[in-house]
């Protein structure tokens, strides 16, 4: 796995608490980070220097919208440089907010949380596991022209 930490954007208690269970149960190394609003992450990420694994954000928040602080994630070029791997982890399924994202933003997934426990450690499986052999800019192994 690719060592920098996994970045959860996630308001409810409940949602965390199985994803804390699920990350453990998976033997998941990476730190887990987690904010409860958008401002406190984009903060954060201002001021890192490490270079997170993965940002997986809910869409409905306190204050500002995933989709908004995806988009200031995207305006702004030191973290826009970074390229993190950006997905959305969300119950709400609305077709406009797919529609926009996958349109109007560089975000590489949406998958929808899951009633079942079981689903939800498949679909968290499922994204730690791409990202773990994809290659991107951030991408342990280099990248040949």
């Amino acid at each position: 796995m690719v060592s920098g930490p996994i970045i959860f954007i996630e308001d409810d208690e409940d949602d965390k608490n199985i994803i804390d269970v699920v990350l453990n149960e998976l033997n998941i190394p990476n730190k887990t980070i987690w904010f409860d609003n958008c401002m406190a992450a984009f903060n954060y990420l201002k001021e890192t220097n490490e270079q997170p694994f993965v940002i997986i954000s809910d869409i409905n928040l306190p204050g500002l919208s995933g989709v908004e602080f995806k988009q200031k994630l995207d305006s702004d070029e030191r973290l826009r440089i970074k390229s993190i791997p950006f997905v959305f982890f969300s119950t709400s399924l609305a077709k406009k907010t797919v529609n926009e994202v996958y349109s109007q933003m560089n975000v590489q997934g949406y998958f929808q949380k899951a009633s079942s426990y079981e689903q939800i450690k498949h679909t968290i499986k499922t994204i730690l596991e791409y990202w773990k052999i994809c290659k991107h800019p951030n991408s342990k192994e280099s990248i040949t022209a």
